[in-house]
């Protein structure tokens, strides 16, 4: 069995990407590695790309899972050639299934952040001593004459030498060698080793596919507005995911109450909101209300920049307190640079430890000074 301590990648209270069986709102990647399968022009190197929590780990896995088990087609069979898949979906009880969920598939080598047993957490860095763990790899796993695939994730993750041993592969890969390299952040790694590979990005999830993707993952939803969680969230299933393990809903609706007391901003109401991040314990809290109030910031800039508030809202009173707050592209400048220079005091603040309470409460006060008038 796999050890969770090693996976960055898992959220608390969801299933593992290894451990997914269906992919929601990605149809179109899907289509498009399947019709290169199908030309029987199978890049080596495959590049998923997109957002955090969109599906890109759980589509690395699928497509290993999908090559792994799927025997290629002999041309010289006497019985013609077998049909090609219509998806990438393998049963479960699958051999190659079974085994990868076991962690225990010797066609596939997962490159990850490894683990720090003397520090009891995971390095910073992917390192080169994992890349060539590699070459231990393809040699086991030669023999068998079938094929092999190495997931990378996440490629962002890889130090210089690492993202050179790497390229070295993409370069001169190995015999029915598949890599997928997960990124959220294409533009960070090396030029070289993005033209080497095909490209599948995967785009944000719609409100009914992340509702299903909850659903499939059994995440409780009761109560939570599928639309307001997609808005809320980017489009991500992660960021769903602790959207409603940490009530994230009512924060943000808590935040909107607040604007909506601007110009004569509520010090009660905000004394309150700053209050409920700051302390030990609840950096979990800070976090998401640090990340929700530079997205109610961005949307109440974006309501004057586009000429009408976000839709669909994701609170009661957003639309209307937004009009009303950003009615101009002149007003829409105003709030993204106040946007701008909260954004940068608050992780300034949190690099040098200022009390967190005193942290948000002086950026809420500041934005009674900067409201456009």
């Amino acid at each position: 069995m796999s050890d969770t301590r090693t996976e960055p990648d898992r959220i608390d209270g969801a299933p593992h990407p290894r451990e997914t069986a269906r992919l929601f709102g990605q149809d179109v990647a899907e289509a498009d590695f399947l019709q290169a399968y199908g030309s029987d022009r199978l890049h080596h190197g495959w590049l998923i790309t997109g957002p955090r929590g969109v599906g890109k780990a759980t589509l690395a896995w699928r497509i290993a899972r999908f090559l792994l088990a799927t025997p290629p087609a002999d041309a010289g069979d006497m019985f013609g050639a077998a049909a090609r898949p219509a998806d990438l979906g393998i049963d479960p009880e699958h051999a190659v299934a079974r085994r990868m969920q076991a962690g225990s598939e010797p066609g596939l080598f997962v490159l990850r952040r490894p683990y720090d047993e003397k520090a009891k957490r995971l390095k910073a860095q992917i390192t080169v001593d994992e890349v060539r763990r590699l070459k231990n790899f393809f040699a086991l796993s030669a023999t068998d004459g079938g094929r092999r695939v190495v997931i990378v994730d996440v490629a962002d993750d890889m130090n210089v030498n690492a993202a050179n041993a790497i390229l070295k592969l993409l370069e001169e890969p190995p015999a029915r060698t598949t890599i997928l390299l997960v990124s959220h952040q294409p533009s960070r790694l090396l030029p070289t080793i993005r033209s080497r590979c095909r490209e599948l990005r995967l785009a944000p999830l719609e409100a009914a596919d992340m509702a299903q993707a909850l659903a499939a993952a059994e995440i409780d939803q009761t109560g939570a507005d599928p639309a307001a969680l997609a808005a809320l969230s980017g489009g991500s299933v992660g960021a769903s995911v602790r959207l409603l393990q940490q009530d994230g809903l009512t924060l943000y609706a808590d935040l909107v109450k607040l604007l909506a007391t601007l110009p004569d901003l509520s010090r009660p109401i905000a004394i309150a909101l700053a209050e409920s991040a700051a302390g030990r314990g609840k950096e979990d809290r800070l976090d998401l209300l640090l990340t929700l109030f530079d997205r109610a910031l961005a949307r109440l800039a974006r309501t004057g920049a586009l000429g009408q508030p976000p839709d669909p809202p994701a609170a009661l009173q957003e639309a209307e307190t937004f009009q009303r707050l950003c009615p101009t592209p002149e007003a829409a400048r105003a709030w993204a640079r106040i946007a701008q220079t909260e954004g940068d005091r608050l992780r300034h603040g949190r690099a040098v430890n200022v009390e967190t309470g005193s942290l948000l409460l002086a950026s809420f006060l500041a934005l009674q000074d900067g409201c456009p008038r």
